[in-house]
């Protein structure tokens, strides 16, 4: 029955071809249900604690969704007639943007003052006053020492202005909704260099970085997979040296990505930031089937087999091996499902599913094609000739009591650096350099402040709460405390009004710059001012209806998550000292980015032992050897922590892409030795000794291994190079460790297996290998 089921894609090649191609078809249709979604929401279940915070802030007050335009004049100086008018009249246009419910910036600041028994509130640009001399003082003297401008909204040294636009977008299409803001924002910003050339201008704020994600997203995917074709072709070509069956992988590549991602579309998923590199993983992950398969077909041709009873060969040989690299790989990324960021989840089901898909079509369609395509045998070597697998395999035998110590030392050493790693995200370092929102983000950070903010909602606990003067004090407080935080740039807070409005009821008294310490005194200031607000401007971004709550900003410098984490532990532990009669929730999307990086670490450690287990039994079982199976655990386990211990001295911090490395790369290491295990494991069961039985697995599988390796290493730098630094440190990081797995088990695992299996092995006729076909003299290896 097996032999049937083998020998079908040679004997039934068209049918086969035909069945497995309609199957492809039917399932890349899928694909037209396929759409993409950019916005940072998206890396977060709807049980977050940190999103639940966020939205219920959001709901309490206002949308934090906002873009910002940065105003830096190239003479240094924002209060000039020209600068001051361009900054007055882009405050007016940004009103045009899409969904924008409110504009802050220096022009509209609604400043107060006393005229003799009134209170006046008016624009601080208002259009009313020329822009003199007299007037440009009076206004840079305000804008200069006002709390909730410098700093915010205006540089303390005057040199860099930022308009703040406030969205409140349906959500209904997120991407259609960022695309028409972000386009919008840019052609108003082109209008504007054009009339002002000395002015340069920048785009930030949280739906610049949404655009951002989605264009790093959408490059990748024109660029990464087409590079990833063009190399695996070359490399393909170059080390099997035969175009058909080059193009038989391709096809191969090609219907295991389509119909990957044709079965996302059928079951309503949805592009991501992340999923769109699921075909550069499943593309790299089909080679590495294709190529085992392709080298043992030319392997038997170049021992003078006719093709078809090469490829069948090939498939009795390798369709255990390949199955089982395939369903640990897959369990690997199934793994995946225990991280807390929903598209890391789907990034972890793609990829199992394309990789099972792969293995399905390296036993069926590509033996169908290669029986189909005309192939050319390889010449056959003339006798004694050695390749260097076998040398490196003779080097390995001779020299196992040095290379054994060696690779622990290596091991042990690499294991003593893991602590040196930290879990740190910075999502404005996500974005190249070279992207206009990272410049924004960096010259925003450098001349006024940082885009990291955080809301902080505290309750009063009682409507009109807000007013009275033990919560003021508290606020007032809370908010001298924030400001001498060593990541703090800014505070917006309320407490700095009450201040303000008490001084100008006093005749602008600075005596007076302080509290009111009646609570209805502080209620009819409140009033009076909200009721001089102009429409747009009004503080319930601040306040809830019944002003039993208020709402502060933070903004900090781009600090990393560690940092910002630590931040809001000491916020809730001020509270817990000073004011436990207050409930506070603190919470932003960099609270959430810097959450989620160090709880999806700790699922991954969660799930990695369970992951060792499965993958462990289920060599155990396939190799039908406790001895093997144990064995095989330290060469799986080992590329990981050397490969994270050269991390720690390369960078050291785990971001949230690389929190899931370890998980991910586990199923693809045990590749090479469950490959390299199973060779071995022919030549125990023929009767040959552990030292021989190396030989013989360097000699059929150590080529096809390297093979495997150049291209997975090859797929996961091109992944390296992605301009999004998630991507690219999880290629950099994957790569690595995939390269750190063929050196262990070229040295490594060897050396263990002619350590610990030295019990002789009683000689059996093994499936894989053919009548007519004997193991060959270790004095007169076969060369691939």
């Amino acid at each position: 029955m097996k032999d049937h089921v083998s020998r079908l894609p040679v004997r039934r090649a068209y049918l086969v071809t035909m069945a497995v191609i309609t199957l492809l078809i039917a399932a890349t249709i899928g694909a037209k249900n396929l759409y993409f979604r950019g916005d940072y929401s998206i890396f977060f279940d709807g049980d977050n604690p940190q999103l639940q915070a966020f939205n219920t802030i959001q709901d309490t007050f206002s949308k934090t969704d906002n873009i910002s335009f940065v105003i830096a004049p190239r003479d240094g100086n924002i209060f000039t007639p020209d600068t001051l008018s361009l900054l007055r009249d882009l405050t007016n246009d940004s009103w045009q943007i899409p969904f924008s419910s409110r504009v802050d910036s220096l022009s509209n600041f609604q400043h107060t003052e006393a005229i003799e028994d009134d209170l006046l509130v008016e624009d601080l640009l208002l259009e009313d006053y020329p822009l003199d001399p007299a007037r440009i003082n009076k206004v840079k003297a305000i804008a200069l020492q006002e709390p909730l401008l410098r700093d915010a909204l205006i540089s303390a040294k005057g040199d860099v202005a930022v308009v703040n636009v406030t969205l409140q977008m349906p959500k209904v299409d997120e991407t259609a909704e960022i695309t028409k803001v972000t386009d919008f924002a840019q052609t108003l910003l082109d209008k504007y260099r054009t009339e002002y050339r000395n002015v340069d201008f920048y785009q930030a704020g949280i739906v610049a970085m949404n655009r951002t994600f989605m264009d790093m997203a959408q490059k990748d995917s024109s660029t990464l997979v087409p590079a990833m074709v063009l190399i695996v072709l070359v490399f393909l070509t170059f080390m099997l040296r035969t175009f058909t069956a080059v193009l038989a992988t391709l096809i191969v590549i090609i219907g295991s990505v389509t119909a990957t991602m044709g079965i996302s579309g059928w079951a309503g998923m949805f592009l991501s930031t992340a999923t769109v590199n699921v075909p550069t993983l499943v593309l790299t992950l089909a080679v590495a089937d294709c190529v085992h398969v392709i080298a043992t077909m030319r392997q038997g041709m170049q021992r003078g087999m006719q093709k078809q009873d090469a490829i069948h060969y090939s498939i009795k040989l390798n369709a255990i091996p390949v199955l089982i690299t395939s369903v640990t790989t897959a369990i690997g990324f199934l793994m995946m499902n225990a991280s807390d960021s929903p598209i890391l989840r789907d990034l972890g089901n793609l990829a199992a599913l394309g990789i099972m898909i792969a293995c399905f079509l390296s036993v069926t369609l590509l033996p169908a094609l290669l029986t189909i395509l005309p192939t050319r045998a390889p010449a056959i070597k003339a006798e004694g000739q050695f390749s260097w697998t076998d040398k490196l395999g003779n080097l390995v035998v001779q020299h196992r009591k040095i290379i054994l110590p060696l690779s622990i030392v290596v091991l042990a050493g690499s294991t003593l650096l893991l602590p040196r790693n930290i879990v740190n995200d910075e999502p404005v370092k996500y974005f190249a350099t070279d992207s206009d929102f990272r410049q924004a983000a960096d010259f925003m950070a450098d001349n006024i402040s940082g885009m990291t903010s955080v809301s902080i909602a505290i309750h009063a606990g009682q409507p009109q709460g807000i007013a009275d003067p033990s919560f003021l004090k508290i606020l007032r407080d809370f908010t001298d405390w924030l400001r001498i935080q060593p990541e703090t740039d800014h505070v917006a807070s309320l407490s700095d009004t009450f201040k303000r409005l008490n001084m100008n009821m006093h005749g602008d008294d600075h005596q007076w710059y302080r509290l009111p310490e009646d609570r209805a005194l502080a209620a009819q200031y409140l009033l009076l001012y909200e009721m001089s607000l102009p429409y747009g401007l009004d503080l319930n971004n601040q306040l809830n209806v019944d002003k039993s709550s208020i709402k502060l900003t933070l903004t900090t410098k781009n600090v990393g998550s560690k940092e910002l984490v630590a931040l809001e532990t000491r916020i809730y532990d001020w509270f817990a000292d000073h004011a436990p009669g207050y409930q506070v929730t603190a919470s932003s999307p960099n609270m959430m980015f810097a959450h989620i990086g160090e709880t999806n670490m700790a699922s991954m450690l969660g799930t990695l032992p369970v992951t060792l287990v499965l993958i462990s039994a289920l060599m155990i079982f396939a190799l039908r050897s406790l001895r093997l199976g144990v064995i095989s655990l330290i060469p799986n386990i080992a590329p990981a922590a050397i490969g994270f211990g050269i991390w720690s001295l390369w960078s050291g911090e785990i971001n949230l892409g690389l929190s899931v490395v370890v998980t991910m790369t586990l199923g693809i290491v045990v590749d090479d030795a469950v490959h390299f295990l199973s060779k071995y494991q022919i030549a125990r069961k023929e009767g040959r000794n552990a030292e021989e039985a190396v030989r013989y697995a360097f000699n059929t599988v150590g080529r096809a291994l390297w093979i495997t390796t150049v291209v997975l290493v090859a797929g996961f730098l091109v992944l390296a190079s992605s301009s999004f630094r998630l991507n690219s440190d999880l290629g950099q990081l994957s790569a690595l460790i995939i390269f750190i797995a063929l050196v262990v088990d070229f040295l490594m695992l060897p050396t263990l297996l002619m350590l610990f299996d030295r019990k002789p092995v009683q000689q059996a006729e093994t499936e894989a290998t053919l009548p007519d076909t004997h193991l060959p003299d270790t004095n007169h290896p076969v060369t691939q």
